[in-house]
């Protein structure tokens, strides 16, 4: 491979739609889909299938429109097909392909965005027969993170998932397949095919990313470690896409992260430190959006990530309680939660918020207030006007004083340090200062206890 060709491929994995190429070309250059790019978007309503938890197919469609329109495409045409089988060769029986072929070469339909998961082969033989270029759900929930991501780590976590992804896509992306020659003078013998060339380049890569974010994992294992040392309560907030995490996260802590009405908007975690009512601080962590369907490259890529969400004190479940598929929506976060190993229990409660009540109606919301009253660890809230979000803290104070104990101690005036230690670890309720001693009542988690006794305080 020359120099050239070396440069041309480690770029090709970075540019928009790089999953996509032109089959006709015979110089096998890519073809780059630039914003507004005339689109088909499909769902393959499976009969043998079940949907995803229930959620209907129309529902499945708009979701697959709303990802889609992430990447600026103009979507002119969204149909859920019905398909009583999966093909193996091409996905849909011949007769829909037929339609759809006649419907894309009539109104010039530059892409086809198939909400499902294609195998390579179908991949190619559905851009075969419909002669445009064919993404799957995977592939735009990868270009679409591709975009989004901001920091180092995220670039890195987003180009290990794409690679993976690529690794078994290679045959489609270059049409130079022939051998490399191998030994010495005319008579050389077949060397390595541009495909393996291809694979191994891709392997070699794969494996550079894994020891950079194996890195990434000890520094955030450091972090930490060093906030366990000063224990604030971290509390970190999941859920389902456009659910309205980030703009819940900059009402709570007066942050600036990017929250727009758009599935994926942010990528990044963000962790800050806010000012509960009890005059503690705890740390909110606010994650990447979650969604049905998670390609599994991309959980394995972002676990170094969402590891935070596996140290949390405290889940906050953000849903979008206006959103018609809620409970769905509610039981795929669930699911992905169960993946990374995170499950409800007395240590690590996961607390709902309902949010967007101020898109509700007066009837909804009378239904809506009235079934959180029943429930435990449920709080109403609208990010947008800042609704609830006092309540919301309050009730978050409430749960993490769960499990401490207060201590009442005794100190003399001369032991003004140790005194302070209690106010850093511990929440002081009360202080009475008097001639010959200060005595306060204190409450404190395990961790603060086990800070103190590192100090060398006896709490009995």
């Amino acid at each position: 491979m020359t120099n050239h060709e070396v440069k041309n491929f480690l770029e090709f994995r970075k540019k928009t739609f790089s999953s996509v190429w032109d089959d006709q070309s015979d110089a096998g250059e890519q073809v780059e889909h630039a914003s507004g790019a005339r689109a088909l978007v499909f769902h393959p309503n499976v009969a043998s299938g079940s949907q995803s938890h229930n959620r209907s197919a129309e529902d499945r469609l708009a979701e697959a429109v709303s990802l889609s329109a992430a990447l600026d495409l103009d979507i002119i045409f969204s149909q859920v097909i019905p398909l009583n089988k999966i093909r193996p060769a091409t996905y849909l029986g011949k007769g829909k392909l037929d339609e759809l072929s006649a419907y894309i070469h009539a109104h010039d339909v530059e892409l086809v965005v198939a909400d499902c998961e294609l195998s390579p082969g179908q991949q190619r033989n559905l851009e075969r027969e419909l002669k445009v270029k064919v993404i799957d759900r995977t592939g735009l929930i990868l270009e679409i993170f591709g975009e989004r991501a901001q920091t180092k780590e995220g670039v890195m976590q987003v180009e290990l998932a794409h690679l993976s992804y690529q690794k078994s896509r290679l045959v489609r992306s270059w049409t130079h397949l022939e051998r490399q020659r191998g030994g010495f003078g005319f008579m050389g013998g077949p060397g390595e095919s541009q495909i393996e060339s291809d694979r191994r380049m891709i392997d070699e890569r794969i494996s550079k990313i894994k020891k950079q974010l194996a890195s990434v994992i000890k520094t955030r294992e450091l972090h930490r470690s060093s906030r366990r040392k000063v224990p604030f309560p971290i509390i970190a907030m999941v859920g389902y896409t456009n659910a309205g995490k980030s703009t819940l996260f900059n009402k709570l802590t007066n942050a600036s992260v990017m929250a727009e009405d758009l599935l994926f908007a942010t990528l990044d975690p963000t962790m800050r430190n806010v000012d509960m009512p009890n005059g503690k601080k705890a740390i909110f962590s606010d994650t990447v959006g979650f969604i049905s369907d998670l390609p599994t490259h991309l959980i394995a890529a972002f676990r170094a990530t969402l590891e935070e969400v596996t140290e949390a004190d405290i889940i906050l479940h953000i849903r979008d309680i206006s959103h018609p598929e809620t409970e769905a929506q509610k039981q795929d976060v669930i699911d992905i939660l169960k993946s990374l190993g995170v499950t409800e229990d007395e240590n690590k409660p996961i607390f709902e918020v309902w949010n967007k009540i101020d898109l509700l109606s007066d009837e909804q919301r009378e239904v809506i207030v009235n079934t959180a009253e029943r429930l435990e660890n449920v709080a109403l809230v609208s990010a947008i006007s800042g609704e609830g979000c006092d309540a919301l803290l309050q009730a978050l104070d409430k749960e993490l004083a769960r499990g401490k104990k207060i201590f009442e101690l005794e100190f003399s005036h001369a032991d003004g340090a140790d005194i302070s230690l209690y106010y850093q670890y511990g929440e002081v309720l009360d202080r009475v200062d008097t001639e010959d001693s200060t005595k306060i009542k204190v409450r404190l988690d395990q961790a603060a206890i086990g800070q103190l006794q590192k100090h060398g305080q006896i709490l009995g």
